[in-house]
């Protein structure tokens, strides 16, 4: 028998959505247009509101939140942007939502083209490196996630 304690690493969140937008629309949108759907209250931003969140397009782009004030509080990196099939974001937020620049977890969007819209996966992996207790905030992050991408959705079916 193994005295070894065994470590469970959470799971990637995974989801999958339909929009009624072509691919080039879906990608502009998430990618660009992210401040438009983005919940104001899943900010960062301290002492001032959430303006805008800016994916610079290009990689190795930054990804941050733009306070009202004109402040700008960084969530990670851009490392693979090829429109209009995929975006790769290093997410580099703790546990906390605290920027952490010796810290890297994935974001993945990729976008299908089907006969009515686009078909868009996101994965956002590698949250093990979140250290402890990440676990346990997997099912709040994965909720979420949910919200933010049916928010993503409701501003694609309308853009």
């Amino acid at each position: 028998m193994n005295d070894m304690a065994q470590r469970i690493q959470p799971a990637a969140i995974v989801k999958t959505i339909t929009v009624e937008a072509s691919p080039e629309r879906a990608f502009d949108v998430f990618a660009a247009r992210m401040g438009e759907w983005w919940h104001k209250e899943h900010s960062i931003a301290q002492g001032t509101t959430q303006q805008d969140v800016v994916i610079e397009p290009r990689a190795g782009g930054r990804w941050f939140e733009l306070g009202a004030d004109g402040s700008e509080h960084p969530w990670g990196h851009v490392i693979t942007y090829d429109p209009p099939r995929r975006l790769l974001l290093a997410w580099q937020l703790n546990r906390d939502f605290v920027f952490d620049p010796d810290l890297v977890t994935e974001v993945e969007v990729r976008f299908e083209p089907m006969s009515a819209g686009t078909r868009v996966h996101f994965e956002h992996r590698l949250l093990e490196r979140m250290g402890e207790g990440v676990a346990e905030q997997f099912e709040a992050m994965d909720g979420g996630w949910g919200m933010l991408l049916e928010l993503f959705a409701a501003r694609a079916n309308r853009a």
